[in-house]
């Protein structure tokens, strides 16, 4: 039974990490400003305002009901009970939030991972009869990678250069590319046609899946940048990706290479880790 697939996906978000990130970064204020709290004198500021002014009242049993005066004369006792008074408050939210947080990191990691496997754990034969909402990275991947295309065709007279999953590309540089996403095991397609808003057919060189963002980049590599020619084409194609909304940094990765500067291994590693690790 052949399946048309209906479903959208859930859009990937980085909420959880986003959430870990605020988490450990309200526990490390938290325990600074408590720090500070301790070493703060007994007592609690009170802040009266009226008639254009402000005054300030230090309360240092919980009976007082207005408290002694403090005179601006003192602006260092000012200063430090108004700071007590704001990092109690401070704490007190801080609380709120942290405690908001752990609850939903307690559940909401394990809860996408459930969701997504609801449909995997499913007999093959069931899942076609099933549209998911959302499936595993895995199964993510393997339905991008069989997605069958046509690449262009390479000139017999040209170098050989094969990838180590077999593929023949058409530069040593693309070589090394390829292999170094083989290697971070970083789903890729080589010259895989896309089709511009005006109709225009084009093969980036490679086709890049960021798994857990689920999002395809487009990898170009400009080879012979010192060939006037050759960099015109480049520049063209590159505003032809701009007028289909695809920006450079954001969907579009550019390497450059000349005779005089090749493309290095740690160049492309950094590419890889910026990207996709």
């Amino acid at each position: 039974m052949q399946k048309q697939n209906r479903a959208q996906f859930i859009t990937p978000s980085n909420l959880y990490t986003e959430a870990e990130k605020r988490y450990r970064e309200l526990i490390r204020v938290k325990e600074d400003r408590e720090h500070a709290l301790s070493k703060a004198p007994a007592g609690k500021i009170h802040i009266v305002t009226g008639n254009n002014r402000t005054q300030y009242y230090l309360r240092v049993r919980p009976s007082d009901r207005s408290g002694t005066y403090m005179p601006k004369t003192d602006p260092e006792k000012i200063r430090i009970y108004t700071q007590k008074a704001y990092d109690e408050k401070i704490v007190r939210l801080l609380d709120r939030e942290i405690s908001a947080l752990d609850d939903y990191l307690h559940h909401a990691g394990q809860t996408e991972d459930l969701i997504r496997r609801v449909y995997s754990e499913r007999p093959q034969e069931a899942r076609e009869y099933i549209d998911p909402v959302d499936i595993p990275d895995e199964d993510y991947v393997r339905i991008w990678m069989e997605q069958v295309y046509e690449r262009k065709e390479i000139s017999e007279d040209l170098p050989v250069y094969e990838t180590e999953r077999g593929e023949r590309v058409r530069s040593k540089s693309e070589l090394t590319i390829a292999n170094a996403l083989a290697k971070h095991r970083i789903p890729y397609k080589y010259e895989c046609p896309m089709i511009l808003k005006n109709g225009r057919k084009i093969h980036p060189d490679f086709t890049v899946l960021n798994v857990k963002k689920r999002k395809q980049l487009y990898w170009e590599h400009r080879g012979m940048m010192d060939d006037p020619s050759y960099a015109k084409h480049s520049v063209d194609r590159i505003k032809q990706y701009m007028k289909n909304g695809i920006m450079i940094g954001k969907d579009l990765i550019i390497t450059e290479e000349s005779a005089a500067a090749p493309l290095g291994t740690d160049e492309i590693e950094a590419v890889i880790k910026s990207f996709f690790l």
